[in-house]
């Protein structure tokens, strides 16, 4: 059984990124795990789109999937560069 969940918000402090889900839960990750978001401006990271798929940031080139913070993955990409 998958259980699937849909993010209603986004919101950050200084080192941690907040993703509230319309379930009620609240996902804190590290700002770290994410470089893109981590460099990005403050008004950049709140330019977010908010779909069923994840969370899309046009101006910085980053997607995240629920799915992915559920499971405790980071930044996919750097992951792909190492294998290289």
């Amino acid at each position: 059984m998958t259980i699937s969940a849909k993010a209603v918000g986004v919101r950050f402090d200084d080192d941690q990124m907040w993703v509230d889900l319309e379930d009620g839960r609240i996902i804190g990750v590290p700002l770290a795990w994410f470089p893109r978001l981590m460099k990005a401006t403050p008004q950049q990271r709140q330019n977010v789109d908010i779909s069923s798929a994840g969370l899309h940031w046009e101006d910085i080139d980053e997607d995240i999937s629920i799915a992915g913070l559920l499971d405790g993955r980071g930044d996919l990409t750097l992951t792909a560069q190492h294998a290289a």
